[in-house]
């Protein structure tokens, strides 16, 4: 397992990779765009060179890029629903420029709509992500902490949409917030065995492609996205502990979402842990 955080792109895509291993990243995140909205910005010849020099500079091969926030693709609004089609598709197209492994997004909210009806819509539209394309990029779908009407902030239901898209190579995101703000506890060998069991029946190991990992600032089950630094929120040390050493999940990278001050630190606490 290697640790890695978001940063930042500000003053071009090729800025990323020193903040990264600034920060003692072995692996980062990114936004290739706005989060909020607006054009992305170019990626030319000159700039896409660049960047996979500082990778190679930083010995960093791994490293994925974040769709914006305002992603729904179950919105009871259809041009919100399919500019969200689009946006997906173009950092897909982003990702394989850049050599990204995963593109990964949130679902959106049910809101004006039953969950039954979201899902469907939500289906549909992963199918037109998907059809025709053979990025090198894979998607992965996030879990969230069941906030208001997002979707996916149960094991059942992301297996369901994973179900609807079988035969992809649509995979799942795993945040350790959300997990435990949903109502998934990891912080006890024996809790951590029940989820990991669910797990795997239900979405199944192989479908798990990368966490983020970050403590939680709310309780167990209160259904808020509220992340907070490694061992100082609701979740505690052990929790990543059970994660980290789970064999199954040695090969899965774990990303750091938390507030920037102290990433550094994050991720060094994350090593600790593993070398361990």
């Amino acid at each position: 397992m290697k640790f890695g955080a978001h940063v930042s792109i500000a003053g071009g895509i090729n800025k990323a990779p020193s903040r990264a291993h600034g920060l003692g990243c072995e692996c980062f995140q990114i936004f290739s765009r706005s989060p909020r909205g607006g054009k992305p910005p170019e990626l030319n010849d000159k700039m896409v060179k660049s960047f996979l020099g500082e990778c190679v500079k930083y010995n960093i091969a791994e490293y994925y890029i974040h769709t914006p926030y305002y992603i729904n693709l179950c919105s009871e609004k259809k041009g919100l629903r399919n500019s969200s089609i689009t946006i997906i598709k173009e950092e897909l197209e982003r990702g394989n420029t850049l050599g990204a492994k995963y593109v990964m997004t949130h679902l959106g909210s049910s809101k004006g709509t039953n969950r039954k009806h979201a899902v469907k819509i939500i289906i549909e539209g992963l199918k037109r992500i998907i059809e025709n394309t053979s990025f090198s990029t894979q998607l992965l779908l996030e879990n969230t902490a069941g906030q208001g009407t997002t979707m996916g902030d149960s094991f059942e239901e992301l297996a369901e949409i994973l179900d609807g898209v079988r035969g992809s190579s649509i995979g799942i995101c795993i945040d350790t917030a959300h997990l435990f703000a949903s109502g998934y506890d990891i912080r006890t060998q024996e809790k951590f065995k029940e989820i990991f069991r669910i797990l795997s029946t239900t979405i199944g190991i192989e479908k798990i492609k990368l966490f983020h990992g970050n403590d939680s600032k709310v309780a167990l089950g209160e259904r808020k996205d509220r992340h907070e630094h490694i061992g100082k929120g609701k979740i505690g040390i052990e929790g990543f502990k059970n994660i980290i050493k789970n064999s199954d999940f040695e090969n899965i990278n774990m990303i750091v979402e938390t507030p920037p001050e102290k990433v550094g630190e994050d991720i060094k606490a994350l090593k600790n842990l593993r070398d361990k």
